[in-house]
């Protein structure tokens, strides 16, 4: 049997892009369930803020699966800056006064496009602060999987700006691969089992994405059964 699934959003991303995945997941013998966010509640959290209203929500609804499925564990899969808001959740040093330590609770942790640095001024207070305590796969108790996707090449051409200058955001080198928003370098992690999934884009809402049936059968073959 698996352990259920937490699915945690992206950015500014709602639960409702994420229900079919949980479906996905659900229809494999996974049992999944999204944390109930609105893109709205992310809004505090803008200008490299406290990431606590989401680490609110993820703790609670990691604690909420575990008395409903009666699961000594929990796996996290987490969509873009999901990822690295799941690294501080793990963690046991105090983030703005509080300590989550959510390392005993979660088996393991699945990161699909997440930036895991990037040169943004607006995202390195919270990057450094996992990337300086919880440095790659930084707790040898928890599986770390990170999914970077390969679909696009930033070119200083109009069909590819958009991902040419986000990728020079995040690592510094435009003409990189990626899933169009996340380069692939930035999107894996040390002593983690780092994945590269051609044709994959980054958003729910972007086509063949992290969550797409097919796409959703080649990373899930790693979620940890009890």
């Amino acid at each position: 049997m698996y352990l259920p699934s937490v699915i945690l959003p992206g950015y500014l991303a709602g639960a409702s892009d994420y229900l079919g995945l949980a479906k996905t997941l659900s229809g494999q013998n996974m049992s999944a369930v999204v944390v109930p966010l609105k893109w709205w509640e992310w809004l505090p959290t803008v200008g490299g803020r406290s990431m606590a209203p989401i680490l609110a929500k993820l703790d609670a609804t990691v604690k909420q699966v575990l008395q409903d499925y009666s699961a000594p564990q929990v796996n996290i899969i987490a969509h873009s800056a999901g990822g690295w808001v799941a690294r501080i959740y793990l963690g046991a040093l105090p983030y703005y006064d509080r300590v989550w330590h959510g390392e005993p609770l979660v088996s393991s942790l699945i990161t699909l496009g997440t930036p895991h640095r990037s040169l943004e001024p607006w995202t390195r207070r919270n990057l450094s602060f996992v990337n300086d305590n919880y440095p790659g796969a930084f707790h040898s108790s928890i599986k770390y999987v990170c999914v970077a996707g390969k679909s696009v090449y930033g070119e200083k051409k109009l069909s590819r700006w958009l991902a040419y200058s986000s990728y020079e955001l995040t690592c510094g080198i435009g003409n990189s691969w990626g899933d169009g928003i996340t380069p692939i370098e930035a999107a894996h992690l040390d002593g983690a089992e780092n994945l590269a999934i051609d044709g994959v884009n980054h958003s729910p809402r972007s086509g063949t994405w992290y969550g797409s049936d097919a796409i959703a059968g080649i990373w899930s073959t790693h979620i940890k059964k009890q």
